[in-house]
């Protein structure tokens, strides 16, 4: 089935392409959520006419969505998950954890502009691709930990257990501290 754009598409085309999709894809997506419409005669002329209302709409909305890319930019949030021993989370977090996580932060996010290629399952720093436009993507930062405590030592920060001189404590070198070894003697 031929549709005409309303919009970019990523992997399918730009505003005002006359694209093959099939049948499906076009009748239960494209059409009803505004994206296309279908490629006849009379869908070519009345798209001839709003193009350049519907070009100015598109510009007008990617410009805000530059303006917030460049606000939100870099910006990080802490996803606690429980995990085994191996760094393997017990489940997985998804776009929608990432949304709401980034939404409790004070950046209002939707789950569709999270862009995951598979859920993350494992415990570290992740590079996250938010779509905030068709045209604009800008990467954050999730940070998957079991702890706050554990979240600031992935993220490289200085927690209370070290030293102005830079040294690590046994605690955060991954040793027990001192109070764990006395607890077991008698007082």
């Amino acid at each position: 089935m031929q549709v005409i754009l309303l919009e970019r598409i990523p992997k399918l085309g730009q505003m005002g392409d006359v694209v093959d999709v099939k049948p499906g894809y076009a009748r239960n997506f494209l059409i009803p959520q505004g994206k296309a419409l279908r490629a006849t005669k009379e869908a070519l002329r009345e798209f001839e006419q709003r193009r350049k209302q519907l070009e100015a709409a598109n510009l007008e909305r990617r410009q805000e969505a530059e303006k917030v890319a460049v606000e939100i930019a870099g910006r990080s949030v802490v996803v606690l998950r429980q995990a085994s021993e191996s760094n393997h989370l017990y489940g997985s977090v998804s776009a929608r954890d990432i949304a709401e996580a980034f939404t409790a932060a004070g950046v209002t996010l939707d789950r569709k502009q999270v862009r995951l290629e598979e859920p993350i399952k494992t415990i570290g720093i992740h590079r996250v691709t938010v779509a905030l436009h068709p045209e604009v993507e800008v990467e954050l930062l999730v940070n998957v930990a079991r702890s706050e405590e554990e979240a600031a030592i992935q993220a490289g920060e200085k927690g209370p257990e070290e030293e102005e001189g830079g040294e690590e404590s046994p605690a955060v070198a991954g040793e027990p501290p001192a109070e764990t070894e006395t607890a077991g003697e008698p007082a």
